[in-house]
């Protein structure tokens, strides 16, 4: 079943209004007709099974057949702050961060990130960001779109988790796998974790320091090193096994 997104003002007791591009894309694209169903989202964690009513130009009416008020999302808030990695690998861990579960992704400007943007390029990349987590969302089939931030520094980035649960910081020279199962096993229900990736070039000594100073928890991912495309996803891959547990 096709999965999309409406505005809340579009939401009704029996209905739903589809509009903007979704519209052409249904009508001209997927090439629906009166009586298709779809999966709609709140983005709010509510998704309605729907089928198609009413075919206009500028929207299309899906009556409600059923509302599941569980939604698909993970019971804690994951939220990855990826250090700026080189060519398009940002649009690739986004991608896979959003179909692993995390609620939102922040790219962070890290002393050793080799990729440098200004205040043009940040607005687009984001822009772009956004609509490549609102496409992974919907082929995951995501009660919610989970937000990508505005490019920030290290210093915002730690400032920003301050008032999360659990600020995890997989880093190379740690050691030792206890501490990491210990900590991932403390998830419990309504908790906001914090997931620190490092760039390519990994974390510079001083933002190591920070992290720590604020309450950063240093962790092992394993004895091998893993690529920063990689390691957030090892990471959010454990977390979603160890939440959906929960669930069972």
């Amino acid at each position: 079943m096709y999965h999309f997104f409406a505005e809340h003002e579009n939401i009704h007791d029996t209905y739903i209004d589809i509009v903007g591009t979704d519209v052409n894309h249904i009508r001209n694209v997927l090439r629906f007709k009166v009586g298709d169903e779809l999966l709609i989202s709140s983005g709010d964690n509510v998704d309605y099974s729907c089928h198609i009513d009413t075919m206009e130009e500028n929207y299309i009416r899906a009556v409600i057949d059923e509302t599941d008020t569980r939604g698909k999302e993970l019971p804690v808030q994951l939220t990855l702050f990826q250090g700026l990695p080189k060519g398009d690998k940002m649009e690739f861990i986004i991608q896979k961060a959003v179909e692993l579960g995390a609620f939102s992704v922040v790219p962070v400007a890290m002393q050793r990130s080799v990729v440098k943007l200004d205040a043009k390029k940040a607005v687009n990349k984001v822009k772009r960001w956004n609509s490549i987590s609102e496409s992974a969302a919907k082929q995951s089939k995501r009660s919610i779109i989970p937000q990508v931030a505005d490019c920030c520094s290290f210093k915002e980035a730690v400032n920003m988790a301050a008032d999360y649960d659990l600020l995890l910081l997989p880093y190379e020279c740690a050691d030792g796998m206890a501490k990491t199962k210990q900590l991932v096993e403390s998830l419990k229900p309504g908790m906001k974790v914090a997931i620190f990736i490092g760039p390519e070039g990994g974390f510079d000594q001083k933002e190591l320091d920070y992290a720590i100073e604020h309450g950063c928890e240093i962790i092992t991912l394993g004895k091998r090193i893993l690529r920063t495309e990689t390691a957030g996803m090892m990471l959010l891959s454990v977390l979603m096994y160890q939440l959906e547990c929960l669930d069972i």
